[in-house]
């Protein structure tokens, strides 16, 4: 079974509880909205620690190095996809508007024989749990939940 580990960022906005969000990259994902969106992650090898697999991806992804807080340990959900991705919370902030993502190269238009680049992560926000609830793919959602019972019971 394929792996990736992320770290979902959060920190107390202006509407309260706020997590930083990703829209994915390329053109399948150009112009959708809801469920179009991830907890910044990425693939990991073999005996890879997931901890620092999410920490190398998130600096992949957003261009900025991680906040060197303690990590809330959010354990893994397997998705729809049969990949199990491991998630870890950290309080921090980081301006959503300066982010720049590494790029993957993919067949565009489909059998053209051009290859283009596409940032992995085209955007990314700030938004409550709720409009995370509707904007992550759905395999990622139990995540806001498991953030908030940990941020509610003082872990």
């Amino acid at each position: 079974m394929k792996t990736s580990a992320g770290i979902l960022l959060y920190r107390q906005g202006e509407i309260g509880l706020e997590v930083l969000i990703a829209h994915m990259g390329g053109p399948f994902w150009e112009g959708k909205d809801a469920r179009a969106w991830s907890i910044p992650k990425g693939e990991t090898n073999e005996g890879e620690n997931p901890l620092a697999v999410a920490q190398r991806e998130f600096e992949e992804e957003l261009g900025s190095p991680p906040p060197p807080e303690p990590y809330l340990d959010l354990g893994s959900v397997e998705q729809s996809s049969r990949k199990r991705v491991f998630v870890f919370a950290v309080k921090g902030d980081l301006d959503a508007e300066a982010v720049t993502s590494n790029t993957f190269s993919l067949e565009w238009p489909p059998r053209s024989g051009k290859l283009q680049e596409f940032p992995e992560i085209d955007r990314a926000a700030w938004v409550s749990l709720e409009v995370a609830g509707e904007k992550l793919v759905r395999g990622q959602v139990e995540f806001l939940e498991r953030l908030r019972q940990a941020l509610e019971s003082g872990r």
